[in-house]
């Protein structure tokens, strides 16, 4: 899997500093950046961008890896997993290179706000209650007690990648070596 993602990220490369890039379209994809901030603020896009990328490929592998038992806990179709996890997990990989951001950024979003609904459909509140304030036996989570369930973390992933997808990845990026 690793091996297929380095070769499409080559083939990205190459094709973005050849005509083949105008033929393909990729030009177009320049028009989705407003600058490549540098500094501070490419520092921090660096660093929000990176952390926000680590974070779903950690929550993307577990369910590709457990793709038909997701499916069946959420009552979706598998494909329609199949297409979120991915967007999770080699999303995650081109946010922390800084690849095709802006697109990136969009296709998890649509996840996070998928989950966010289904979350708000169950009635859970926007922000539990504190996980050490509960009262003994109200919530205990698999591993006993535990964060109460919420959709505070699935708006705070769509924030995340609203930010990401508007300001772009910064200097220190895929994209800026491509479309600066």
């Amino acid at each position: 899997m690793i091996y297929k993602f380095a070769i499409g990220l080559t083939s990205a490369l190459l094709l973005a500093n050849s005509k083949a890039s105008h033929l393909l379209g990729l030009n177009l994809l320049s028009h989705l950046y407003f600058g490549f901030p540098s500094g501070i603020r490419g520092i921090i896009l660096l660093l929000l961008r990176v952390g926000t990328g680590i974070l779903f490929m950690l929550h993307g592998y577990p369910k590709i890896t457990h793709l038909k038992q997701w499916a069946s806990s959420l009552k979706m179709p598998v494909f329609l997993c199949f297409l979120s996890a991915l967007s999770m997990f080699g999303g995650g990989a081109c946010l922390i290179l800084g690849l095709l951001t802006p697109l990136v950024s969009i296709a998890i979003l649509g996840s996070m706000v998928f989950a966010a609904y289904l979350e708000i459909k169950q009635g859970l509140p926007f922000v539990a209650s504190d996980p050490y304030l509960i009262p003994e036996g109200q919530y205990e989570g698999p591993n006993g007690k535990g964060e109460p369930p919420s959709w505070e973390k699935a708006f705070m992933y769509c924030l995340m990648l609203i930010t990401i997808a508007v300001l772009g990845p910064g200097i220190f990026s895929i994209d800026a070596l491509l479309f600066k």
